[in-house]
Protein backbone atom coordinates (compact mmCIF):
# COMPACT_ATOMS: atom_id res chain seq x y z
CA UNK A 1 0.00 0.00 0.00
CA UNK A 2 1.36 3.23 -0.89
CA UNK A 3 2.11 5.92 1.49
CA UNK A 4 -1.21 8.36 -0.30
CA UNK A 5 -2.68 5.38 0.37
CA UNK A 6 -2.53 4.88 3.58
CA UNK A 7 -3.07 8.69 4.52
CA UNK A 8 -6.16 8.71 2.38
CA UNK A 9 -7.55 5.42 4.20
CA UNK A 10 -6.75 6.94 7.68
CA UNK A 11 -8.44 10.06 6.86
CA UNK A 12 -11.38 8.60 5.85
CA UNK A 13 -11.50 6.66 9.07
CA UNK A 14 -10.91 9.14 11.36
CA UNK A 15 -7.31 7.83 12.35
CA UNK A 16 -5.49 11.36 12.23
CA UNK A 17 -6.49 13.69 14.07
CA UNK A 18 -6.80 17.22 12.09
CA UNK A 19 -4.10 19.97 13.79
CA UNK A 20 -3.47 23.60 13.07
CA UNK A 21 -0.40 24.71 13.92
CA UNK A 22 0.85 28.42 13.82
CA UNK A 23 4.22 29.90 14.54
CA UNK A 24 5.00 31.42 18.35
CA UNK A 25 3.60 34.79 18.08
CA UNK A 26 5.72 37.40 20.38
CA UNK A 27 3.79 40.13 22.28
CA UNK A 28 5.47 42.86 23.97
CA UNK A 29 3.51 44.51 26.75
CA UNK A 30 5.21 48.12 28.13
CA UNK A 31 2.98 49.45 31.30
CA UNK A 32 3.52 52.54 33.42
CA UNK A 33 1.99 54.70 35.32
CA UNK A 34 2.08 57.11 38.33
CA UNK A 35 4.15 60.14 35.57
CA UNK A 36 3.64 63.40 37.26
CA UNK A 37 6.43 65.64 36.20
CA UNK A 38 6.81 66.11 32.58
CA UNK A 39 10.50 67.21 32.53
CA UNK A 40 11.42 64.15 34.86
CA UNK A 41 14.25 63.76 37.39
CA UNK A 42 18.14 64.98 36.79
CA UNK A 43 19.24 61.67 35.24
CA UNK A 44 16.12 59.81 34.97
CA UNK A 45 12.79 59.93 34.40
CA UNK A 46 9.87 62.01 32.07
CA UNK A 47 7.93 62.40 29.13
CA UNK A 48 10.89 62.38 26.80
CA UNK A 49 12.83 59.17 28.04
CA UNK A 50 9.63 57.40 28.54
CA UNK A 51 8.18 58.47 24.88
CA UNK A 52 11.58 57.60 22.99
CA UNK A 53 11.55 53.61 24.61
CA UNK A 54 7.95 53.48 24.05
CA UNK A 55 8.82 54.71 20.09
CA UNK A 56 11.85 52.12 20.53
CA UNK A 57 9.67 49.43 21.81
CA UNK A 58 7.36 50.03 18.98
CA UNK A 59 9.67 49.93 16.56
CA UNK A 60 11.42 46.54 17.80
CA UNK A 61 8.52 44.47 17.55
CA UNK A 62 5.11 46.05 15.68
CA UNK A 63 2.89 43.50 18.11
CA UNK A 64 3.77 45.75 21.17
CA UNK A 65 0.90 47.38 23.35
CA UNK A 66 2.06 50.55 25.21
CA UNK A 67 -0.31 50.50 28.56
CA UNK A 68 -1.16 53.37 31.37
CA UNK A 69 -2.21 52.33 34.60
CA UNK A 70 -3.07 55.14 36.33
CA UNK A 71 -2.21 59.05 37.33
CA UNK A 72 -1.11 61.89 35.39
CA UNK A 73 -3.05 64.94 35.45
CA UNK A 74 -1.70 65.65 39.19
CA UNK A 75 0.00 66.30 41.27
CA UNK A 76 2.80 68.86 39.65
CA UNK A 77 3.62 72.36 39.83
CA UNK A 78 2.65 73.10 36.34
CA UNK A 79 -0.55 70.65 36.47
CA UNK A 80 -1.58 73.06 39.17
CA UNK A 81 -1.86 76.00 36.97
CA UNK A 82 -3.15 73.94 33.42
CA UNK A 83 -5.15 70.96 35.56
CA UNK A 84 -2.60 68.27 33.39
CA UNK A 85 -2.83 69.89 29.97
CA UNK A 86 0.44 69.43 29.55
CA UNK A 87 0.56 65.55 30.27
CA UNK A 88 -2.23 65.57 27.49
CA UNK A 89 -0.03 67.06 24.89
CA UNK A 90 3.03 65.48 25.69
CA UNK A 91 1.80 61.74 26.04
CA UNK A 92 -0.47 62.57 22.95
CA UNK A 93 3.08 62.20 20.98
CA UNK A 94 3.50 58.68 21.50
CA UNK A 95 -0.23 57.82 22.16
CA UNK A 96 -1.23 54.57 24.38
CA UNK A 97 -2.90 52.19 23.51
CA UNK A 98 -5.03 52.02 26.86
CA UNK A 99 -4.61 54.34 29.77
CA UNK A 100 -6.53 53.73 32.98
CA UNK A 101 -8.03 56.80 35.11
CA UNK A 102 -6.22 56.69 38.63
CA UNK A 103 -7.27 58.83 41.21
CA UNK A 104 -5.72 61.78 40.26
CA UNK A 105 -6.95 61.72 37.19
CA UNK A 106 -9.96 63.68 39.32
CA UNK A 107 -8.32 66.09 41.22
CA UNK A 108 -9.58 68.73 38.99
CA UNK A 109 -13.07 67.24 39.34
CA UNK A 110 -14.74 64.68 37.16
CA UNK A 111 -16.01 67.57 34.17
CA UNK A 112 -11.63 67.93 33.75
CA UNK A 113 -11.16 64.80 33.58
CA UNK A 114 -14.03 64.12 31.01
CA UNK A 115 -12.45 66.91 29.02
CA UNK A 116 -8.74 65.35 28.90
CA UNK A 117 -10.60 61.85 26.71
CA UNK A 118 -11.39 64.04 24.09
CA UNK A 119 -7.97 66.00 24.19
CA UNK A 120 -6.01 62.67 24.12
CA UNK A 121 -4.93 60.03 20.86
CA UNK A 122 -6.05 57.28 22.99
CA UNK A 123 -8.28 55.90 24.34
CA UNK A 124 -9.24 56.02 28.08
CA UNK A 125 -11.16 52.34 30.03
CA UNK A 126 -12.46 51.79 33.47
CA UNK A 127 -14.78 49.18 34.17
CA UNK A 128 -15.52 49.74 37.72
CA UNK A 129 -16.81 53.37 36.91
CA UNK A 130 -20.08 54.50 36.19
CA UNK A 131 -22.34 58.08 36.44
CA UNK A 132 -24.67 58.48 39.53
CA UNK A 133 -27.29 56.66 36.89
CA UNK A 134 -25.25 53.42 37.40
CA UNK A 135 -24.48 53.83 33.40
CA UNK A 136 -21.15 54.36 31.58
CA UNK A 137 -19.26 57.50 31.45
CA UNK A 138 -19.58 58.73 27.86
CA UNK A 139 -15.66 58.57 26.11
CA UNK A 140 -14.11 56.07 28.68
CA UNK A 141 -14.74 52.11 27.83
CA UNK A 142 -14.67 49.01 29.21
CA UNK A 143 -12.95 46.09 28.37
CA UNK A 144 -10.77 46.07 24.86
CA UNK A 145 -10.29 42.83 23.03
CA UNK A 146 -7.12 42.96 20.75
CA UNK A 147 -6.40 40.32 17.84
CA UNK A 148 -2.81 40.29 17.72
CA UNK A 149 -1.62 37.25 14.80
CA UNK A 150 -4.12 35.49 15.49
CA UNK A 151 -3.70 35.43 19.65
CA UNK A 152 -7.24 36.98 21.31
CA UNK A 153 -6.52 39.29 23.81
CA UNK A 154 -8.29 41.09 26.43
CA UNK A 155 -7.41 44.16 28.53
CA UNK A 156 -9.11 44.33 31.74
CA UNK A 157 -8.91 47.86 32.67
CA UNK A 158 -10.21 49.09 36.47
CA UNK A 159 -9.43 52.28 38.34
CA UNK A 160 -8.84 52.23 42.19
CA UNK A 161 -12.33 52.72 44.22
CA UNK A 162 -10.76 54.72 46.96
CA UNK A 163 -10.83 57.17 44.70
CA UNK A 164 -13.94 59.06 45.87
CA UNK A 165 -11.76 59.03 49.37
CA UNK A 166 -8.62 60.85 48.14
CA UNK A 167 -9.90 62.69 45.07
CA UNK A 168 -13.07 65.37 43.61
CA UNK A 169 -15.01 62.32 41.95
CA UNK A 170 -18.47 63.98 42.30
CA UNK A 171 -20.87 61.45 42.00
CA UNK A 172 -19.50 59.27 39.95
CA UNK A 173 -19.30 55.63 41.54
CA UNK A 174 -16.38 53.32 41.51
CA UNK A 175 -17.26 49.15 42.27
CA UNK A 176 -14.57 46.98 44.09
CA UNK A 177 -11.27 47.12 41.97
CA UNK A 178 -10.29 43.73 42.64
CA UNK A 179 -13.40 41.93 43.09
CA UNK A 180 -14.31 43.71 39.18
CA UNK A 181 -11.36 42.66 37.72
CA UNK A 182 -11.23 39.25 38.78
CA UNK A 183 -14.92 39.06 37.45
CA UNK A 184 -14.22 40.56 34.19
CA UNK A 185 -10.91 38.25 33.71
CA UNK A 186 -13.07 35.49 34.63
CA UNK A 187 -15.55 36.51 32.20
CA UNK A 188 -12.95 37.33 29.05
CA UNK A 189 -11.61 33.82 29.47
CA UNK A 190 -15.17 31.98 29.25
CA UNK A 191 -15.53 34.37 25.75
CA UNK A 192 -12.23 33.02 24.54
CA UNK A 193 -9.39 34.89 25.38
CA UNK A 194 -6.46 33.41 24.68
CA UNK A 195 -4.91 36.00 27.15
CA UNK A 196 -6.08 38.21 29.66
CA UNK A 197 -4.28 40.86 31.14
CA UNK A 198 -5.44 43.53 33.44
CA UNK A 199 -4.31 46.93 33.78
CA UNK A 200 -4.81 48.59 36.73
CA UNK A 201 -4.83 50.88 39.33
CA UNK A 202 -4.44 49.14 42.74
CA UNK A 203 -2.92 48.63 46.31
CA UNK A 204 -0.37 45.76 47.10
CA UNK A 205 -3.16 44.27 48.61
CA UNK A 206 -5.37 44.24 45.99
CA UNK A 207 -2.77 42.99 43.13
CA UNK A 208 -2.38 39.66 45.45
CA UNK A 209 -5.79 38.89 45.36
CA UNK A 210 -5.34 39.57 41.39
CA UNK A 211 -2.36 37.19 41.39
CA UNK A 212 -3.95 34.75 43.75
CA UNK A 213 -7.60 34.27 41.78
CA UNK A 214 -5.24 32.56 38.88
CA UNK A 215 -7.77 34.59 36.71
CA UNK A 216 -4.88 36.36 34.79
CA UNK A 217 -1.58 35.62 32.18
CA UNK A 218 -0.46 39.31 32.94
CA UNK A 219 -1.02 42.13 35.65
CA UNK A 220 0.57 46.00 35.18
CA UNK A 221 -0.57 47.58 38.50
CA UNK A 222 0.30 50.94 39.55
CA UNK A 223 -0.66 53.67 42.54
CA UNK A 224 2.55 51.90 45.06
CA UNK A 225 4.81 53.85 43.34
CA UNK A 226 7.44 50.81 43.99
CA UNK A 227 8.81 48.55 41.16
CA UNK A 228 8.15 44.55 41.73
CA UNK A 229 8.49 41.83 39.25
CA UNK A 230 6.62 39.08 40.61
CA UNK A 231 5.95 35.72 38.29
CA UNK A 232 4.30 32.69 39.79
CA UNK A 233 4.24 30.59 36.88
CA UNK A 234 0.86 31.00 36.20
CA UNK A 235 0.64 34.88 36.47
CA UNK A 236 3.63 37.61 35.49
CA UNK A 237 2.97 40.90 37.33
CA UNK A 238 4.51 44.03 36.93
CA UNK A 239 4.06 47.06 39.55
CA UNK A 240 5.31 49.91 37.29
CA UNK A 241 7.03 52.05 39.64
CA UNK A 242 6.75 56.07 39.38
CA UNK A 243 7.97 58.74 36.83
CA UNK A 244 9.20 56.37 34.10
CA UNK A 245 12.11 55.99 36.15
CA UNK A 246 12.06 52.15 35.31
CA UNK A 247 10.95 50.44 32.98
CA UNK A 248 9.57 46.42 32.68
CA UNK A 249 8.59 45.45 29.38
CA UNK A 250 7.96 41.87 29.41
CA UNK A 251 7.90 39.99 26.17
CA UNK A 252 5.74 36.74 25.72
CA UNK A 253 6.36 33.81 23.51
CA UNK A 254 3.14 32.67 22.82
CA UNK A 255 2.08 29.42 20.98
CA UNK A 256 -1.75 28.44 19.97
CA UNK A 257 -2.98 25.28 18.58
CA UNK A 258 -5.81 23.64 17.56
CA UNK A 259 -7.07 20.43 17.60
CA UNK A 260 -9.95 18.42 17.12
CA UNK A 261 -11.44 22.50 17.39
CA UNK A 262 -9.85 22.67 20.86
CA UNK A 263 -7.92 25.67 21.53
CA UNK A 264 -4.78 25.85 23.54
CA UNK A 265 -2.42 27.99 24.73
CA UNK A 266 1.37 28.20 25.71
CA UNK A 267 3.31 31.05 26.39
CA UNK A 268 6.73 32.19 28.50
CA UNK A 269 7.54 35.62 29.80
CA UNK A 270 10.42 37.35 29.09
CA UNK A 271 11.13 40.72 31.77
CA UNK A 272 13.52 43.43 30.58
CA UNK A 273 14.72 45.98 32.86
CA UNK A 274 15.44 49.32 31.82
CA UNK A 275 16.63 52.19 33.42
CA UNK A 276 15.82 55.47 32.08
CA UNK A 277 19.15 57.28 33.38
CA UNK A 278 20.83 55.53 29.87
CA UNK A 279 17.75 56.48 27.54
CA UNK A 280 18.14 59.23 25.27
CA UNK A 281 15.48 61.39 25.56
CA UNK A 282 13.06 61.89 22.20
CA UNK A 283 13.98 64.75 20.49
CA UNK A 284 10.34 65.95 19.51
CA UNK A 285 9.21 65.71 23.16
CA UNK A 286 12.29 67.25 24.95
CA UNK A 287 11.22 70.18 22.29
CA UNK A 288 7.75 70.48 23.89
CA UNK A 289 9.42 70.01 27.32
CA UNK A 290 11.68 72.94 27.05
CA UNK A 291 8.54 74.89 25.91
CA UNK A 292 6.33 74.14 28.69
CA UNK A 293 9.88 74.42 31.25
CA UNK A 294 10.08 78.02 29.71
CA UNK A 295 6.31 78.48 30.01
CA UNK A 296 6.70 77.45 34.09
CA UNK A 297 9.71 79.81 34.60
CA UNK A 298 7.61 82.29 33.38
CA UNK A 299 4.33 81.62 35.13
CA UNK A 300 6.45 80.89 38.66
CA UNK A 301 7.06 85.08 38.65
CA UNK A 302 3.59 85.88 38.77
CA UNK A 303 2.49 87.78 41.88
CA UNK A 304 -0.58 85.03 43.63
CA UNK A 305 -1.09 87.74 46.62
CA UNK A 306 0.45 89.93 49.20
CA UNK A 307 0.84 90.21 52.59
CA UNK A 308 -0.39 92.66 54.80
CA UNK A 309 1.51 92.33 57.87
CA UNK A 310 5.35 90.85 58.13
CA UNK A 311 6.23 87.40 57.12
CA UNK A 312 9.71 85.90 58.61
CA UNK A 313 10.75 82.19 57.83
CA UNK A 314 13.96 82.76 58.63
CA UNK A 315 15.34 79.58 60.52
CA UNK A 316 15.46 80.54 63.92
CA UNK A 317 12.12 82.03 63.85
CA UNK A 318 10.32 78.97 62.49
CA UNK A 319 12.10 76.40 64.40
CA UNK A 320 11.32 77.83 67.78
CA UNK A 321 8.03 79.91 67.74
CA UNK A 322 4.96 80.22 66.33
CA UNK A 323 5.76 82.03 62.85
CA UNK A 324 3.08 83.86 60.86
CA UNK A 325 3.92 81.95 57.29
CA UNK A 326 3.76 78.54 59.47
CA UNK A 327 0.41 79.48 60.41
CA UNK A 328 -0.45 80.53 56.94
CA UNK A 329 1.04 77.51 55.76
CA UNK A 330 -0.67 75.07 58.19
CA UNK A 331 -4.02 77.22 57.62
CA UNK A 332 -3.40 75.72 53.92
CA UNK A 333 -3.36 72.17 54.84
CA UNK A 334 -5.91 72.31 57.21
CA UNK A 335 -8.66 73.76 54.47
CA UNK A 336 -7.45 71.84 51.76
CA UNK A 337 -8.23 68.63 53.16
CA UNK A 338 -10.87 69.38 55.80
CA UNK A 339 -9.24 68.39 59.01
CA UNK A 340 -9.89 69.95 62.47
CA UNK A 341 -6.27 70.34 63.28
CA UNK A 342 -2.97 70.52 61.33
CA UNK A 343 0.84 69.94 62.28
CA UNK A 344 3.96 70.51 60.06
CA UNK A 345 7.53 70.76 60.69
CA UNK A 346 8.91 74.32 61.01
CA UNK A 347 12.01 72.38 59.39
CA UNK A 348 9.71 72.30 55.90
CA UNK A 349 10.49 76.33 55.63
CA UNK A 350 13.38 76.63 53.88
CA UNK A 351 13.63 80.53 52.40
CA UNK A 352 15.28 81.90 55.65
CA UNK A 353 13.69 84.90 54.56
CA UNK A 354 11.79 88.11 55.84
CA UNK A 355 8.67 89.69 54.04
CA UNK A 356 7.89 93.45 55.09
CA UNK A 357 4.55 94.56 55.48
CA UNK A 358 2.56 95.08 51.91
CA UNK A 359 5.16 92.53 50.42
CA UNK A 360 3.44 91.10 47.08
CA UNK A 361 3.42 87.02 47.16
CA UNK A 362 4.45 85.33 43.75
CA UNK A 363 4.48 81.38 43.24
CA UNK A 364 8.48 81.23 43.23
CA UNK A 365 8.03 82.64 46.93
CA UNK A 366 6.07 79.74 47.53
CA UNK A 367 7.86 77.41 46.38
CA UNK A 368 11.43 78.33 47.41
CA UNK A 369 9.37 78.41 50.91
CA UNK A 370 8.29 74.82 50.27
CA UNK A 371 10.87 73.13 47.71
CA UNK A 372 11.07 69.69 49.02
CA UNK A 373 7.99 68.25 46.87
CA UNK A 374 5.89 67.07 50.39
CA UNK A 375 2.15 66.56 50.15
CA UNK A 376 0.02 67.12 52.49
CA UNK A 377 -1.93 63.96 54.16
CA UNK A 378 -4.79 63.80 56.42
CA UNK A 379 -5.24 60.99 59.56
CA UNK A 380 -7.32 60.13 61.51
CA UNK A 381 -5.64 60.11 65.51
CA UNK A 382 -6.20 60.04 68.74
CA UNK A 383 -5.92 63.27 71.39
CA UNK A 384 -2.92 61.23 72.71
CA UNK A 385 -1.36 60.79 69.91
CA UNK A 386 -1.68 64.61 69.04
CA UNK A 387 0.06 65.37 72.76
CA UNK A 388 2.68 62.83 71.71
CA UNK A 389 3.44 64.51 68.76
CA UNK A 390 3.61 67.77 70.33
CA UNK A 391 5.92 66.40 72.42
CA UNK A 392 8.37 65.32 70.12
CA UNK A 393 7.73 68.66 68.18
CA UNK A 394 9.25 70.75 71.38
CA UNK A 395 11.74 68.19 72.26
CA UNK A 396 14.77 69.36 70.72
CA UNK A 397 13.91 73.27 70.86
CA UNK A 398 17.72 74.21 72.26
CA UNK A 399 19.05 73.06 69.13
CA UNK A 400 16.73 74.61 66.81
CA UNK A 401 15.74 71.37 65.27
CA UNK A 402 13.03 71.08 62.61
CA UNK A 403 10.29 68.96 64.51
CA UNK A 404 9.15 72.34 66.00
CA UNK A 405 5.75 72.59 64.80
CA UNK A 406 3.57 74.84 63.34
CA UNK A 407 -0.08 74.72 63.78
CA UNK A 408 -3.58 75.11 62.65
CA UNK A 409 -6.92 74.30 65.20
CA UNK A 410 -4.46 73.97 68.14
CA UNK A 411 -3.67 76.33 70.83
CA UNK A 412 -0.81 75.06 72.80
CA UNK A 413 1.36 75.96 76.03
CA UNK A 414 4.87 74.22 76.56
CA UNK A 415 7.70 74.75 79.08
CA UNK A 416 11.00 74.37 77.65
CA UNK A 417 12.01 74.38 81.01
CA UNK A 418 10.91 71.40 81.38
CA UNK A 419 12.54 67.62 80.99
CA UNK A 420 12.02 66.51 77.22
CA UNK A 421 8.51 64.65 77.42
CA UNK A 422 6.82 66.96 79.45
CA UNK A 423 6.92 69.84 78.35
CA UNK A 424 3.60 70.15 77.19
CA UNK A 425 1.69 72.27 79.37
CA UNK A 426 -1.90 72.45 77.63
CA UNK A 427 -3.67 71.93 74.41
CA UNK A 428 -7.09 73.39 73.02
CA UNK A 429 -8.94 72.27 69.90
CA UNK A 430 -11.93 74.35 69.36
CA UNK A 431 -12.01 76.40 72.40
CA UNK A 432 -12.06 73.04 74.26
CA UNK A 433 -9.12 71.12 76.28
CA UNK A 434 -7.89 67.93 73.96
CA UNK A 435 -9.43 64.62 74.88
CA UNK A 436 -6.94 62.33 75.05
CA UNK A 437 -9.59 59.50 74.10
CA UNK A 438 -11.31 61.19 71.18
CA UNK A 439 -10.31 60.78 67.46
CA UNK A 440 -9.62 64.15 65.69
CA UNK A 441 -8.54 64.54 62.06
CA UNK A 442 -5.05 65.56 61.67
CA UNK A 443 -3.21 67.74 58.55
CA UNK A 444 0.04 67.05 58.24
CA UNK A 445 2.97 66.37 55.80
CA UNK A 446 4.05 63.22 54.38
CA UNK A 447 7.27 63.17 55.72
CA UNK A 448 5.66 63.14 59.59
CA UNK A 449 3.13 60.77 58.90
CA UNK A 450 5.84 58.45 58.67
CA UNK A 451 7.73 59.13 61.21
CA UNK A 452 9.99 62.20 59.65
CA UNK A 453 11.22 64.45 62.43
CA UNK A 454 10.67 61.95 65.11
CA UNK A 455 6.74 62.21 65.01
CA UNK A 456 6.22 58.43 65.15
CA UNK A 457 2.99 59.23 67.15
CA UNK A 458 1.36 60.05 63.91
CA UNK A 459 1.83 56.90 62.35
CA UNK A 460 -0.35 54.66 63.90
CA UNK A 461 -3.82 56.70 62.58
CA UNK A 462 -5.61 56.07 60.50
CA UNK A 463 -4.79 57.31 56.87
CA UNK A 464 -7.68 59.00 55.28
CA UNK A 465 -5.93 60.94 52.68
CA UNK A 466 -2.38 59.23 51.66
CA UNK A 467 0.83 60.94 49.81
CA UNK A 468 -0.24 58.83 46.40
CA UNK A 469 -3.99 60.60 47.52
CA UNK A 470 -2.69 64.66 48.61
CA UNK A 471 -1.49 67.68 47.19
CA UNK A 472 1.49 69.48 47.05
CA UNK A 473 1.87 71.78 50.44
CA UNK A 474 2.67 74.54 47.75
CA UNK A 475 -0.10 74.36 45.66
CA UNK A 476 -2.56 74.25 48.80
CA UNK A 477 -0.95 77.27 50.14
CA UNK A 478 -1.05 78.68 46.74
CA UNK A 479 -4.39 78.12 46.33
CA UNK A 480 -5.18 79.70 49.87
CA UNK A 481 -2.67 82.60 48.73
CA UNK A 482 -4.97 83.42 45.61
CA UNK A 483 -8.11 83.11 47.74
CA UNK A 484 -7.44 85.01 50.06
CA UNK A 485 -5.63 88.06 47.92
CA UNK A 486 -4.37 89.50 50.62
CA UNK A 487 -2.67 87.29 53.47
CA UNK A 488 -3.47 88.45 57.26
CA UNK A 489 -1.99 85.98 58.88
CA UNK A 490 0.08 86.20 61.99
CA UNK A 491 1.46 85.48 65.59
CA UNK A 492 -1.85 85.07 67.42
CA UNK A 493 -1.00 82.86 70.29
CA UNK A 494 -1.39 79.14 68.54
CA UNK A 495 1.93 78.45 70.24
CA UNK A 496 3.64 79.61 74.12
CA UNK A 497 6.81 78.60 74.30
CA UNK A 498 7.70 79.58 78.29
Amino acid sequence: MTLRSLILSALATGVIATTSCAEPVKITLLGVGDVYNFEGGKTRGGLARLNAVARAERAANPNTLYLFDGDMLSPSLLSGLDKGSNMIELTNIVPFDLAVPGNHEFDFGPEVFAKAMTRTKYPWAAINITGADGKPLPGLGGVMTKDIAGVKLALIPVAQDTSPQVASTGDLKFGPTAESAIEAARQARKDGADLVVGVVQAPHSDDQKMLASKAFDVILSGDDHDLVVQYNGITAYVDTSTEANYLVPIDLTVDVQEKDGKRSVKWEPNFRFIDTASVTPDPETMKMVDQFKAELDKELNVVIGKTEGPLDSRRNVVRTQEAAIGNLIADAMLQAVGAEIAITNGGGIRADKEYAAGSDITRKDVLTELPFGNVTVLTEVTGQQVWDALENGFSKIEDGAGRFPQVAGLKVVADKSKPVGSRVVSVYVAGKPLDLKATYKLATNDYMLTGGDGYTALTGGKVLVDARGGKLIANDVMVLVKKLGTVTSKVEGRIVVK
